[in-house]
């Protein structure tokens, strides 16, 4: 048996601009953080020749053609298994749809373990770039680069994605200090709402295709709070970091008439109100997680609790997709 496990993410900054549809022309950067929540992948062989899958559906099929799961039937394909006899389950610490990057770790997760079985090693580079061409080029899907690198780098980690389809990656220079206390004054709360990011990252895509004016300036904007949220970091000025969550938060929503609602609205301005500088809603938006910056928790998170809203308590993580047990 064969176990990966790979880590969910929040966003710190310059989300959106790593779409393929913005990078190619205007270049991209973001901050990331990979947190202690993650997905599971075990791989096992049967004595049969045959594909037993356990998600929160079960597949028992006989060839890969016939797998239903897209990015399962994608990795085994890629892998080029002529004779498959794969018994694959997956877990996970926090449900799909939330917001954390769920599905580039799940497909990071699922090719180190793949890749394991074959007795093959992956670079951090290697493993984001193939999960990227699974969901971007071979499923069409939607979506960025940052959650498949996020989750195969870890860390709490700064990527510029070049017009070429490069990425480059490095640590984020903060303090020893300055990374502990963000760790402590980030706060994720679950609104309730589940929702598929493909439907608005979608309206982003194709109006950002079309050179929508209104789009691009706001995504260039986003960048340049990107990269000074990046310098604020480093300079160890939190309060102005959370600060910067703000003005995210406020052009982010901006970006589609489904990034938000009422409800989510209310919870955001009852947070501001009981000690957050700042929050955003993690992940593309309509639901998922807020997040917010707060030196004063206590009182954040008695307003959050009277509100109905559930606390996740979380730790930085710096490994990366690893795998655990072989």
């Amino acid at each position: 048996m064969i176990i990966t496990r790979s880590p969910l993410r929040i966003s710190l900054g310059g989300g959106g601009t790593d779409l393929p549809s913005y990078y190619r022309d205007h270049g991209g950067f973001l901050i990331a953080a990979a947190i202690d929540k993650y997905v599971y992948i075990t791989v096992m062989r049967p004595f049969i020749q045959k594909i037993i899958l356990k998600y929160s559906k079960f597949e028992d099929v006989q060839t890969v053609e016939e797998v239903s799961h897209p990015i399962i039937r994608e990795a085994i394909k890629m892998l080029d298994f002529k004779t498959p006899q794969l018994e694959i389950t997956t877990l996970a610490d926090i449900p799909a749809g939330t917001g954390l990057g769920s599905s580039g770790s799940f497909t990071t997760a699922l090719l180190k373990a793949l890749y394991a079985h074959r007795r093959r090693l992956l670079h951090a580079s290697e493993l984001a770039e193939l999960a990227c061409e699974i969901e971007i080029e071979r499923l069409n899907e939607p979506v960025g680069k940052q959650d498949q690198y996020i989750a195969a780098y870890g860390g709490v980690t700064c990527f510029n994605f070049h017009p070429n389809g490069q990425v480059e990656a490095w640590p984020l220079q903060a303090s020893i200090e300055t990374l502990f206390a963000l760790e402590d004054n980030l706060l994720l709360f679950f609104t309730g709402f589940s929702r598929s990011a493909g439907s608005i990252l979608k309206d982003q895509q194709q109006r950002t295709q079309q050179n929508d004016a209104v789009m691009l300036e706001n995504l260039h904007y986003i960048k340049d709070l990107g990269l000074r949220s990046k310098d604020a970091l480093e300079n160890g000025d939190l309060i102005q970091f959370g600060e910067l969550m703000h003005e995210h938060w406020e052009h982010k929503k901006k970006r589609s008439p489904g990034m938000s609602n009422s409800q989510i609205n209310d919870w955001y301005e009852l947070g501001r109100a009981n000690g957050a500088i700042g929050g955003k809603l993690v992940g593309a938006g309509g639901g998922g997680f807020l997040m917010f910056y707060a030196e004063d928790k206590k009182h954040l998170r008695h307003a959050m609790m009277q509100a109905g809203l559930e606390e996740v308590r979380f730790r930085f993580d710096f490994e990366g997709t690893k795998v655990v047990f072989q």
